[in-house]
């Protein structure tokens, strides 16, 4: 790990104006995507810049029809929030399963959306619940905010602050988790409202995506013997050790059918 200069402001301004001056900066949440891509040499930033303990990031609340959770929250607090379990308690349940104790006693939401890996659980649940990604500067919707591999539509200096989740009237995860990381082998989030049926999935290899044929399917019926027979494509899926592309794409189905059924 190389070296880098380590700051810790006292305000989401500070933060940013930090970042803003140093070469190259990165936020620092929880720690638990960021430091271990630094100790492998595939990041060596030259400023750290500490956010998890700013107040203004943290927090949930019900406003209105949206869930707002900040940015700094971390799992563990979504996973127990009374708040979440009332509003969306499918969201609740993802939390409690990511990870270990560990992770989800460190990281944080923010800091899962900024590094965007491909097998997270957290933009299944953004993407599939047509949540907005608040941060120092704008609103961007979930369908903007996701560009691919490690990829979102963030400028480097920019921080999220929140998310605002609509609340649905169903949701539920289903996920087929890796064995030693759980990250998701496969992942899926179901969603009823008022836009109507959204489907999100994770970890097939490229990053989050909606299954158009899947919500097509529930649109009509919103059950899970209303995806029999539904076929999910295997292009971009990746395949590895633990799964090939053609087992990923018969998890999805599974996950799918699984979340529906949870939805009740």
């Amino acid at each position: 790990m190389n070296d880098f200069a380590f700051h810790k402001p006292q305000d989401v301004a500070g933060a940013v104006a930090t970042a803003k001056k140093a070469t190259e900066g990165k936020y620092l949440g929880g720690g638990q995507s960021l430091l271990p891509v630094m100790k492998l040499g595939l990041a060596a930033p030259t400023d750290l810049v500490a956010v998890a303990g700013l107040a203004a990031l943290k927090g949930i609340k019900v406003d209105g029809k949206d869930l707002v959770i900040g940015a700094a929250t971390t799992h563990a607090e979504v996973a127990e929030s009374a708040d979440v379990k009332r509003a969306i308690p499918g969201l609740a349940s993802l939390a409690a399963h990511i990870g270990d104790a560990q992770v989800r006693n460190r990281g944080t939401l923010g800091g899962s959306l900024a590094h965007d890996d491909p097998s997270a659980d957290y933009p299944a649940a953004v993407l599939a619940l047509g949540a907005t990604v608040v941060t120092d500067r704008r609103a961007i919707a979930a369908e903007a905010f996701f560009k691919g591999l490690y990829q979102t539509a963030l400028a480097p200096d920019e921080l999220i602050t929140s998310v605002r989740f609509p609340i649905p009237e169903k949701a539920a995860y289903a996920k087929f988790p890796h064995p030693a990381s759980k990250f998701a082998l496969v992942g899926v989030m179901v969603a009823k409202g008022p836009g109507g049926v959204r489907v999100a999935v994770t970890g097939t290899g490229n990053g989050v995506f909606r299954a158009a044929a899947l919500e097509k399917a529930l649109a009509g019926t919103f059950t899970a013997a209303a995806l029999d027979g539904v076929q999910v494509g295997t292009d971009g899926f990746a395949s590895d050790g633990f799964a090939s592309a053609e087992y990923r794409a018969h998890l999805v189905g599974v996950m799918a059918r699984r979340a529906v059924a949870a939805c009740g």
